[in-house]
Order: structure tokens, then C-alpha cells, then sequence
């Protein structure tokens, strides 16, 4: 009886991580730039993609001044 109950309990947690990533998938496709039309498309994820690396960049260089004042006596 134990043994029912837990795979009823794993098959119905399967079936909403598999309704969830259905859900997610379809977010993703609506998003894509492939969905998007017009010129301006292409240049679109190199401007996002600057901007990552600027943050990125902007973290990297404060984690590194905070670690260099922890370290100062």
C-alpha cells in the first residue's frame, strides 16, 4: 500500500514538472527572435549580450575591490 501511494505521489509530481517545462517551452518559442520580425532583430542580442558582459564585468571588479579590503589589515 506504501509502495502504491509513493509512485501515485512521484507520478503526479512528474506530471507537473512535465506541465511546467511544457509551459516554459512554449514562453521560449513566443520569445525567440526567430518569432520576431523586422531589421532590427539581428542586432538585438548583440546589445543584450554587451550589456551582460558590462554588468559581469561591473561585478567582477566590485567582488575583487571587496575582497582586496577584506584582505587589508
Amino acid at each position: 500500500m506504501r509502495a502504491i501511494v509513493g509512485i501515485v505521489g512521484l507520478l503526479i509530481v512528474l506530471t507537473i514538472v512535465m506541465f511546467n517545462a511544457k509551459h516554459s517551452t512554449q514562453q521560449l518559442k513566443a520569445a525567440s527572435p526567430e518569432a520576431a520580425s523586422g531589421a532590427g532583430a539581428p542586432a538585438e542580442p548583440r546589445a543584450q549580450t554587451e550589456a551582460v558582459r558590462e554588468q559581469v564585468q561591473g561585478l567582477v571588479d566590485q567582488a575583487a575591490q571587496r575582497a582586496s579590503e577584506a584582505a587589508a589589515p
